[in-house]
């Protein structure tokens, strides 16, 4: 299966608005006189759009270098005979809507209308594809050799991400001028559409439902010791990942399973495509071969007898209508590679009925499904709290109802409770001869608040162990839908989803104020889904003033990611500490974000420590 989007009649639309609002204005005029005896060159041009954008061209030659037969139907075509700048590329998509005709090897004569495809739509910000769409086809002979690849390798590949955008055209780089040699993203644009080649490669993104992978050209670029790329800085994107799609379609050949840290060996050929979902793309006619490096599966240590343990776990929107073998796994997970901790915050637990949108609420179906299947693998018979949200008013999957779930061994630990609480109560701080304590427990904290407007509302709990008290902020923050990628046509690009994050973070943040200005050595862990990065405005905000600490810092900056995304190891899920807590013993446990094979998209986290 393809992830590019199948490209319609409204390609021509979208071209239409784009020239309308001066967004693909070509920079260069052709030479050739009314469209004809133009060359590939001269389409694809020195900048990201065609300077013919828009115009009938004739006669346009090449060397059939792939042909795609499903999802976005079309073939690429080559020049052999290519001009001597770097900056233009010498292979062209040509866009057919229907299963193409031609054949690798074939020489064709082209007509048609030079396009600027935008995957996902102008408002994604993403960079656009230059094709001819509306083709007439003339086959003039077959059996030709294909153009000879360009090597994409750790020297081809500059180390600079991007430059910046030009402040006149609203950050765009569209109209810059290619820098190959300098910009890693230029350079992958002057081979847009060419016959490329990559050489063995590490696998930095495990195989996912869409029939691809993610490998790295560059092998020693922020490498951790499990094989993948780690994500650390907005400004070190990691220049040598490149997603791997097949051009054979899964019916006739599967699409092999790679695990992050494996090799896809021998030699991965075929045209470099431009998708929605990661941008650059080999599409490969020839595919190399996996090899299996054997990434095992984390397991963390348990907790001593004086050690309390707290985890955070997003189960990927969990609902009794899921398969068993989901629940049995997850549960296993936590018995087994979790360690069985005295307090586990969850995310994404949805209702009774999941997606089913008929209001309910309640998920005390999905919770017993659970811990029922924890206690069947052997581990503690957990008991839960947690609060019902509002009937869609939380985000997430419509009808799903998403919410925050504790789940606590009573054996170990034990929940305060304290009445009151509900969808739209909030949780307050009080507190006598400098003990801090919820007014309801469990708790939402300032539901009303605009920041927590279709998201998830912070589920606070009071618990005590060995006598002392322990404050549990669990989160799942807004979710980074809407941010333009990385590969961008504004650089930097737009990350308009942090600003609610940021006032999210500025609301839990206010609240463990509150606890610390009652009782200044207060346990407090702030834990679960931030969906932000350890250095990104969101984490500043939560530990502005000293309130908090990212445990995640205290890991080397190899082990510090809970997700992979388009091949970059990151993080998304956070464990923070008030400064009470001064020695822990902290682990993001790796055991789905690397693999084909997972029970969640995300890794969890578990802290340790002596209140």
């Amino acid at each position: 299966m393809s992830s590019s989007i199948p490209r319609t009649a409204a390609v021509a639309a979208v071209v239409s608005a784009a020239l309308a609002a001066g967004l693909l204005a070509g920079s260069a005029s052709a030479s050739a006189e009314d469209g004809a005896g133009v060359r590939i060159h001269d389409i694809q041009g020195t900048t990201r759009v065609s300077p013919l954008v828009g115009q009938q061209v004739t006669g346009v030659t090449g060397i059939v270098t792939g042909v795609r037969a499903y999802g976005s139907r079309g073939f690429w075509i080559q020049d052999p005979t290519p001009d001597a700048n770097p900056a233009t590329s010498e292979g062209l998509f040509v866009f057919t809507s229907s299963v193409p005709t031609v054949a690798v090897g074939d020489a064709v004569s082209v007509n048609g209308t030079v396009t600027e495809y935008v995957p996902g739509g102008l408002a994604s910000g993403n960079q656009s594809l230059t094709q001819l769409s509306k083709p007439v086809v003339t086959v003039v002979s077959q059996g030709n050799p294909v153009p000879a690849p360009v090597t994409i390798s750790s020297w081809s590949v500059p180390d600079a991400y991007a430059p910046a955008g030009d402040p006149a055209a609203d950050g765009s780089i569209n109209g810059l001028t290619l820098k190959p040699r300098k910009y890693a993203l230029d350079y992958y644009e002057s081979l847009e559409g060419t016959n490329v080649r990559i050489g063995t490669s590490r696998v930095v993104g495990a195989t996912d439902p869409y029939a691809e992978l993610w490998v790295t050209v560059k092998p020693w670029e922020n490498a951790n010791r499990r094989g993948g790329t780690v994500y650390g800085s907005y400004e070190d994107q990691n220049t040598g990942r490149l997603q791997v799609q097949s051009l054979v379609p899964t019916a006739q050949q599967p699409f092999p399973e790679a695990n992050v840290g494996d090799v896809l060996a021998g030699a991965t050929e075929g045209p470099l495509d431009f998708n929605q979902y990661g941008g650059y793309t080999l599409t490969a006619r020839t595919l190399g071969t996996v090899v299996d490096r054997g990434l095992k599966r984390e397991t963390t240590d348990r907790q001593h007898r004086n050690e309390l343990a707290v985890a955070t776990y997003n189960v990927e929107n969990l609902d009794p209508t899921d398969p068993q073998e989901k629940f049995d796994a997850l549960a296993k997970a936590v018995v087994e590679n979790l360690a069985s901790p005295d307090i586990v915050a969850l995310e994404e637990i949805q209702d009774d009925n999941g997606a089913k949108n008929d209001g309910t609420v309640s998920a005390g179906q999905t919770v017993k499904k659970f811990t029922d299947a924890i206690v069947a693998a052997g581990g503690p018979a957990y008991e839960w709290r947690s609060v019902d949200p509002e009937n869609n008013k939380d985000g997430g999957e419509p009808g799903g109802n998403i919410r925050q779930v504790f789940l606590f061994n009573p054996a170990r630990v034990s929940f305060t409770d304290r009445p009151g609480g509900d969808a739209t109560t909030a949780t307050g701080v009080t507190g006598r001869k400098g003990h801090a304590a919820l007014t309801v427990s469990p708790g939402r904290i300032d539901p009303a608040n605009t920041a927590w407007a279709d998201s998830r509302k912070p589920l606070a709990g009071e618990f005590v162990f060995r006598g002392r008290t322990v404050f549990v902020i669990a989160n799942h923050f807004g979710s980074k839908g809407g941010d333009e990628s990385i590969v961008s046509h504004h650089q930097p690009p737009n990350r308009s989803s942090e600003a609610k994050r940021l006032l999210q973070a500025q609301a839990v943040n206010g609240f463990v104020k509150q606890l610390l200005a009652v009782e200044k050595q207060a346990d407090v862990l702030v834990v679960g889904d931030i969906n932000d990065f350890e250095f990104s405005g969101t984490t500043k905000a939560l530990t502005a003033g000293g309130a908090l600490y990212p445990a995640v810092k205290s890991l080397p900056r190899g082990e510090r990611y809970s997700y992979v995304y388009q091949g970059n190891s990151q993080v998304l899920d956070q464990i923070l500490t008030s400064p009470g807590i001064r020695h822990f013993a902290y682990d993001s446990v790796h055991i789905n974000a690397e693999f084909a094979d997972q029970d969640s998209d995300h890794d969890p986290q578990v802290l340790r420590f002596r209140p």
